[in-house]
């Protein structure tokens, strides 16, 4: 519940206390300021927490002259999503229009800049959403088969594009006056703050760092193959740096580049990495069509094994197809940057660029998947596109064009990493706003995000068999982009019980739970079954 600001005679200044006429605060014709004299204007701020673990509240500012309140003064909510009054949400409700975000929300990476437009948007989640885990798409084709693997890959990007809807149009509660710039937030207002964190917590966590892990990985291994293309036949040798030098050097290219200071602020990194992603898809399945099917090709599903392998080798493909999908996780802080008013929502443009962005990615994966099983068929490398791409026309194709394809995968790794790492650095720096009531100093931020910089470095050599458990722990996350929207739209939205969009969220809700569970029991016997060389410090 919300204290009432108008039983304080102190909770207003002599400039601040509210008008007689408000339609939220009236006083009673006996209280001692009744008689006062009308004010200008007067301000009002839903609640006075701008970190991580709660929701931005907004503060509206109505003064009749159109002259701005010198001060704010805070009324505090002591729940998540407090119910408010009916004449302040009625009132919350028709001034949204004239809302402002709390100050001290600016001092955070994700939020410190709210200029973003649908070009941004489509830049940072086209970033955001393809990457290297689309070129093992076709991996999960030679265990469903031609008609199975088009039909999945078909319902799962229908399925996530709608939960992306589902998410831009969760972003702001006008009736509530929040916007929900974090994913934590949303699952905390969705679920309680408890079971919230419960929830999503780890999967955020797996999301945002083991990707800035995955793409140290990655990155590194393909910058050393990028220089033993281009170094083939003359004076320079890449073995003389071993593996781990290979990790270090990617690490301070990631490290510089995360020195930009907010979300918006690497906009155009952003734009990097979605042309490079899409450069690389492109080139590689253009690249394998054009030079035709392997020899011996078979497109007969496999099957291997006991009829429980085959079970759990039908679930790693499908959880394929799932992962293929990301960046759920980013779409609310995305959506963060940009301005909203009533007459211009912010789920506007953020959903134009969405549409933009997501139409691009299905140009990539669609044919990327369809392309490179017709391609190589059942002798695809478990690893993927690019392994494939090296192993079967490294001698047939230029090394101007393998050189490319490389370098095209190494910069779209230090640009994932950046969008990926911002929800990280946005809780480092929500702790140290949180403690000192300032915002972060630029050598503070510098010092955190080299330091997570070299965690993550630090973890990828440690740990470089992180991938072979990617299918357990994928299966952690797989809530984040397929059941948990809808559950969110079920608890705060609250449609109509039995109506369509009712069961739709309900139906897609269980099922992806599900699916996550089933995918956790794929993972761990692939573990138990298979087993994993634990290769600590010893990365290839």
């Amino acid at each position: 519940m919300i204290d009432q600001v108008g039983s304080n005679p102190n909770a207003f200044g002599p400039s601040q206390r509210p008008p007689h006429d408000s339609p939220s605060f009236s006083l009673p014709p006996d209280h001692p300021q009744s008689t006062t004299e009308p004010i200008a204007g007067h301000e009002i701020t839903f609640s006075s927490s701008p970190f991580v673990g709660s929701p931005d509240r907004l503060m509206t500012s109505i003064p009749p002259s159109g002259a701005r309140t010198p001060n704010s003064n805070y009324i505090k909510s002591r729940n998540l999503t407090p119910k408010f009054l009916t004449p302040l949400a009625s009132f919350s409700k028709h001034a949204l229009h004239l809302t402002k975000m709390d100050p001290t929300d600016a001092w955070l990476p994700i939020t410190e800049s709210r200029n973003g437009n649908a070009y941004y948007a489509g830049f940072h989640t086209l970033c955001a959403g393809i990457g290297i885990q689309a070129l093992v798409l076709p991996v999960a084709f030679t265990i469903l088969g031609w008609a199975w693997g088009v039909i999945t890959l078909t319902l799962a990007f229908i399925w996530q594009l709608y939960t992306l809807y589902l998410l831009v149009n969760l972003h702001e509660s006008p009736e509530l006056g929040v916007r929900y710039s974090r994913y934590m937030q949303l699952a905390k207002a969705a679920f309680g703050v408890r079971l919230g964190r419960i929830l999503a917590k780890l999967s955020i966590v797996y999301l945002s760092v083991g990707t800035c892990i995955a793409c140290i990985i990655i990155g590194s291994s393909t910058l050393k193959i990028f220089f033993l293309v281009v170094c083939a036949g003359g004076d320079c040798n890449p073995e003389k740096l071993t593996v781990v030098e290979w990790y270090l050097v990617f690490t301070c290219g990631v490290v510089i580049l995360s020195q930009l200071p907010n979300l918006n602020s690497i906009a155009g990194v952003s734009l990097i990495g979605a042309a490079t992603a899409l450069g690389y898809c492109s080139t590689i399945w253009v690249v394998s069509v054009a030079k035709g099917r392997l020899p011996n090709v078979s497109y007969n599903p496999v099957r291997v094994g006991s009829g429980v392998t085959r079970f759990f080798d039908v679930l790693n493909a499908l959880g394929i197809i799932s992962f293929a999908f990301r960046g759920h996780n980013l779409v609310l802080e995305i959506q963060a940057t940009m301005p909203t008013s009533k007459a211009h929502p912010s789920t506007v443009p953020m959903w134009k660029g969405i549409k933009v962005s997501y139409a691009l990615v299905a140009i990539c994966l669609f044919p990327l998947a369809i392309g490179g099983y017709w391609a190589y068929g059942h002798l695809i490398p478990p690893s993927g596109m690019l392994t494939a791409l090296f192993v079967y026309h490294s001698q047939d194709v230029a090394k101007s064009v393998l050189g490319l394809t490389s370098l095209l995968v190494i910069i779209n790794a230090l640009t994932s990493f950046q969008i990926y790492g911002m929800p990280t650095f946005d809780e480092m720096e929500s702790v140290y706003v949180k403690r000192y009531k300032k915002p972060c100093s630029w050598w503070h931020r510098m010092i955190m995000r080299a330091l997570f910089g070299f965690t993550c470095f630090f973890l990828a050599v440690t740990i470089p068999f992180l991938a072979n458990l990617a299918g357990l722990v994928g299966g952690m996350a797989l809530p984040v982009t397929l059941a948990y929207p809808c559950f969110m739209w079920l608890r705060i939205k609250k449609p109509k019980v039995y109506s369509p969009i009712w069961w739709l969220n309900w139906t897609l809700g269980v099922l992806g739970m599900i699916l996550s569970g089933l995918l956790i029991s794929a993972g761990v016997y692939v573990v138990i079954h298979d087993g994993i060389k634990f290769n600590f410090f010893k990365p290839v």
